[in-house]
C-alpha cells in the first residue's frame, strides 16, 4: 500500500466515526510509524509502506477509533513550539493554554524591573510540565518550581525537563498546602471542568483528577486563591486558566482576597496581589 492509499483509508475510516480531525490525525500517525515529518508524506504519495510500518500504523486508527487522542497513541505533543511526551498520567498540553505563557511576556516584559532578581515561579499542578518548563525555558534566570498531587504526572513532568535540559525543581504536594515558600508568580491549569457540561468523547482517556472539580469546577480554583494569602508575595501575580463561563465568578473571589484582575487573554486571568 502507498502512502497516498493508507491515508486515504484511514481517513475514510475515522471520518465514519465523526472525528472532525480525521486527515490530520491519519497523517499524525502514519508520519509518527515512519519517523518522518508530515510534509513528507505529502511529497511521497506514491511511495509504498513496508509491510512492518503497514501493520503498526494500521492498528493504530482503532486506538483512535476508540477515542483515544492521538498525542496518547504517538506519545507526545507539541506546547509552544516545543515537544512533551504524553502519557494518560496527565492532560494532554491545549493550544489554549499556550495564553499562560504570552501572559508571563506581558508580566515579565512590562515589570522586569520591579521583579527581584531571583523571581521564584511555581506551576501548581504541572501534569506534563509544560507550562513551568516552558517558562524556565523562555526566561532561564527565573527560578522554577512544578508541583502536582500526583507522583505519576510527576514523574513525567521530570522526563519532559530532563528532554529539554530544564533546570526545574519537582515538588509532590496539594496545590500549596503546607508549602514553607513564597513566590513572584503563580501559574496554575488546575482542573476546572463542571461535571454537568457536554466534554469532548476525546477527555474520557485522560485523567479525571486533572479535569474535574467540585463547586461547579471551581473548588480548586477558589482553595489555589485562598492560599495566595501566605504563598504569594504581595505585588506578586497569579495566572489562571479557566472556563470563561467562570472568569466573573473567579474575578470576584480574588477581589475578597486582594487580588486585582489586570487582564484576560482567552481563558487565562491575570491577577496582582495588593
Amino acid at each position: 500500500m502507498t502512502i497516498s492509499q493508507w491515508l486515504s483509508e484511514a481517513t475514510t475510516l475515522l471520518s465514519q466515526k465523526l472525528i472532525s480531525s480525521a486527515r490530520l490525525d491519519a497523517e499524525l500517525i502514519l508520519s509518527h510509524t515512519l519517523r518522518k515529518p508530515r510534509t513528507y508524506l505529502h511529497a511521497h504519495g506514491e511511495e509504498t509502506i513496508d509491510i512492518r510500518s503497514e501493520d503498526i500504523a494500521t492498528a493504530r486508527p482503532d486506538l483512535r477509533l476508540s477515542r483515544t487522542p492521538v498525542a496518547y497513541i504517538i506519545g507526545h505533543k507539541e506546547f509552544y513550539g516545543r515537544r512533551f511526551m504524553t502519557t494518560p498520567a496527565a492532560l494532554i498540553p491545549r493550544p489554549e493554554s499556550e495564553a499562560i505563557i504570552d501572559s508571563l511576556k506581558t508580566i515579565i516584559s512590562d515589570n522586569l524591573s520591579l521583579l527581584p532578581q531571583r523571581t521564584h515561579i511555581v506551576d501548581v499542578g504541572t501534569g506534563t510540565g509544560c507550562l513551568g518548563i516552558t517558562a524556565k525555558l523562555e526566561w532561564p534566570e527565573l527560578d522554577v518550581t512544578l508541583t502536582d498531587i500526583s507522583q505519576h504526572a510527576l514523574n513525567l513532568a521530570e522526563k519532559n525537563a530532563k528532554a529539554l535540559s530544564a533546570d526545574v525543581s519537582l515538588v509532590k504536594n496539594d496545590l500549596l498546602r503546607g508549602y514553607a515558600l513564597t513566590f513572584d508568580i503563580i501559574i496554575a491549569n488546575l482542573p476546572y471542568v463542571n461535571q454537568r457540561w457536554e466534554v469532548s468523547p476525546d477527555t474520557v482517556s485522560e485523567p479525571d483528577i486533572a479535569l474535574y472539580a467540585s463547586d461547579d469546577g471551581l473548588a480548586l480554583i477558589k482553595e489555589l486563591i485562598d492560599q495566595t494569602n501566605t504563598r504569594l508575595k504581595k505585588g506578586g501575580y497569579l495566572v489562571l486558566e479557566s472556563d470563561e463561563r467562570q472568569h466573573q465568578q473567579i474575578v470576584s473571589y480574588c477581589r475578597n482576597h486582594h487580588l486585582k484582575h489586570l487582564d484576560t487573554n482567552g481563558l487565562v486571568t491575570v491577577f496582582q496581589s495588593v
